[in-house]
């Protein structure tokens, strides 16, 4: 059976539209494994076939060879990590301690991080830090003491870190304590401490209530007695003989003593109105 040319021509018509559309596909393919988007915040690293190349790729479109060259993007924000520890205090009591760490890696030595320790920088660098740091803090302060020097152990937290890490190429800005845990045996005796302190704080506090109270009335009464002796040296200093005169020239009725002298002689003077007089 012929095939007529018209069958032919579109059959060679459908083939060459494949190729070119095969063509178009691979070269698009091509044109998009050309180039490469680093956002705002990243660096990229360039892998060529297997191998980390020095140097990153900074904020923006770069061109990259296709499918010889891969772009690994790493984030250089301020990143947030929670870690759940637990270390021994001074006095050999266990501390399950929740932290907040605050980080963020160096722009120049994203690299040197991705090539020497790869994606997962963070289990492998960051959380066994914090561990060993935290675990020689912890071990300088009793758990009663870790508790009243959050400050302190965040701050030498950020320092030891810094320390280990900055050389890395790892920087530590923050570290919050979410939370401190202590065993039910160390809380009890913990709360019966304070309990025993406030009850002898209240002792103290009604002891030194009532010397204070015992203080004033003992001064109040010196005060009066003090004014009282001087009211009276004063009333007796004023008692001259005039004025003890006077108070029995104020007092006088104005009679006469109704007997006078001596023996059996009696003397009745009466009245000053002029009554007569007896003797006897």
């Amino acid at each position: 059976m012929k095939v007529s040319a018209t069958g032919e021509f579109a059959k060679s018509k459908w083939k060459k539209l494949i190729i070119i559309g095969a063509a178009a596909i691979f070269v698009l393919v091509i044109l998009l494994n050309s180039f490469t988007v680093v956002q705002a915040g990243h660096t990229g690293v360039v892998v060529t076939m297997g191998s980390v190349n020095e140097g990153v790729l900074q904020e923006g479109i770069h061109f990259k060879i296709p499918f010889v060259q891969n772009v690994v993007k790493i984030d250089n924000r301020i990143q947030k990590l929670e870690v759940n520890t637990e270390a021994f205090s001074k006095d050999l009591q266990s501390v399950k301690t929740v932290l907040a760490i605050n980080y963020r890696v160096d722009t120049a030595k994203s690299y040197s991080i991705y090539k020497n320790i790869g994606a997962d920088y963070e289990d492998v660098l960051v959380v066994p830090a914090v561990n060993e740091v935290l675990k020689a803090i912890t071990s300088k302060y009793t758990a009663e003491e870790s508790v009243t020097n959050r400050v302190l152990i965040s701050d030498g937290l950020i320092k030891g870190l810094n320390e280990k890490l900055n050389d890395l190429g790892l920087y530590i800005t923050d570290v919050n304590i979410i939370d401190f845990d202590f065993s039910e045996a160390f809380i009890t005796a913990i709360e019966e401490k304070q309990v025993a302190q406030q009850q002898l704080l209240k002792a103290e506090t009604e002891k030194q209530t009532a010397i204070t109270n015992a203080q004033a009335a003992a001064e109040a009464a010196k005060i009066k007695a003090e004014g009282d002796a001087k009211a009276n040296k004063l009333l007796n200093d004023s008692l001259t003989d005039k004025v003890l005169e006077n108070k029995k020239i104020d007092k006088w009725n104005g009679e006469l003593p109704k007997v006078s002298g001596s023996g059996s002689t009696i003397i009745d003077y009466g009245d000053l109105n002029g009554n007569s007089s007896k003797s006897q």
